[in-house]
């Protein structure tokens, strides 16, 4: 096995993460923005379990968010789901048996709903790929920038997502415990790359019916205004002007926002303004910047509406934001 590049870093780390600006929190091999859907006190746990050159992440969270997820230069994730996730991938509802395969800087966007839990194991792109091609499995890797979704037997799958729960339970237990054995740690990767090739060695490619290919175009729609929006910066945006970029109606618009993050356009797209600008709170310096320009920035202008609807969605004003970053 290659060595891990994250030796320098602790066994075990176990993050309670309460702000969506901090989705990124504990894990140094996936890059993660995370946006609030629902206007609650947002939980998330996660714990990081590093095994030799193998890394295995549990993740939940409370409330329903959209997520997009790559993963760092040299790695393949494989990522499964808890019996009572729900949600949905690139526009793929999650169900039991699914897996997902991930490529290197490839990005996934994730759709979750309140009780969501995954595990993700992470492994060097030239490992999994030796152990596939010795198996005659190289067709199961997936290629830079390439997401797969696989479909594989749902009891295959729970034993994997099982396992993976299972150690990161005893590690947040007992971080000590790994944090001081760490030599000991490559047996592990070992246990959980077989239970890995054991649910890849069934898998097929997912093959999408009917209503499944609609629900991915539907997301490739979200996204193609999100990423519109996004490189707008800030500047007011109407419905026409997605319309526009996308190339479609304002009714089917409507229903992609609808289906895929359950919200309105206009909806969601106050929501992402609004964790905009609770990120350049966040990274204000001292005098730098003040509440009212960052609301005018992204759009808000009235004032009052706006603090009450930050404060629905962080649980504080956004003065508070900023006063907290000093």
């Amino acid at each position: 096995m290659s060595s891990p590049a994250t030796s320098n870093l602790p066994a075990v780390t176990v993050v309670d993460i309460t702000d969506p600006a901090d989705a990124n929190a504990g894990i140094e091999l996936i890059d993660l923005d995370a946006v609030q859907l629902q206007s609650e006190p947002f939980r998330a746990h996660r714990v990081v379990v590093r095994a030799g050159a193998a890394t295995v992440v549990f993740h939940s969270s409370n409330v329903r968010l959209r997520s997009r997820t790559s993963v760092a230069a040299g790695q393949v994730a494989y990522v499964v789901f808890g019996p009572r996730s729900t949600g949905s991938i690139n526009g793929t509802p999650v169900h039991p048996g699914l897996m997902l395969a991930a490529g290197t800087t490839a990005e996934a966007r994730f759709v979750v709903d309140a009780g969501w839990e995954s595990v993700t194991l992470l492994l060097p792109a030239q490992d999994i790929r030796a152990h596939l091609a010795a198996r005659q499995r190289a067709n199961r890797l997936p290629q830079p920038r390439e997401i797969v979704t696989l479909e594989a037997d749902p009891a295959a799958v729970g034993r994997l997502f099982d396992r993976g729960r299972q150690l990161t339970e005893t590690a947040a237990a007992q971080p000590a415990l790994f944090n001081e054995r760490q030599d000991e740690l490559p047996a592990l990767q070992v246990d959980l790359l077989e239970n890995l090739l054991a649910a890849i060695g069934q898998a097929r490619v997912f093959e999408p019916d009917g209503s499944d290919r609609t629900r991915q175009r539907r997301s490739l729609i979200v996204k193609a205004a999100e990423d519109y929006a996004l490189a707008q910066n800030g500047a007011h945006l109407y419905v026409s002007d997605l319309c526009r970029v996308t190339g479609v109606s304002e009714r089917s618009l409507e229903y992609a926002f609808k289906e895929v993050m359950g919200l309105t356009p206009v909806a969601f797209l106050s929501r992402l303004r609004l964790h905009r600008v609770h990120q350049a709170l966040l990274a204000a310096t001292p005098g730098s910047t003040t509440v009212a320009a960052e609301a005018l920035r992204w759009g808000f202008w009235h004032f009052g509406e706006f603090a009450r609807t930050y404060h629905d969605c962080f649980g504080e004003l956004p003065s508070d934001t900023l006063q907290r970053t000093r």
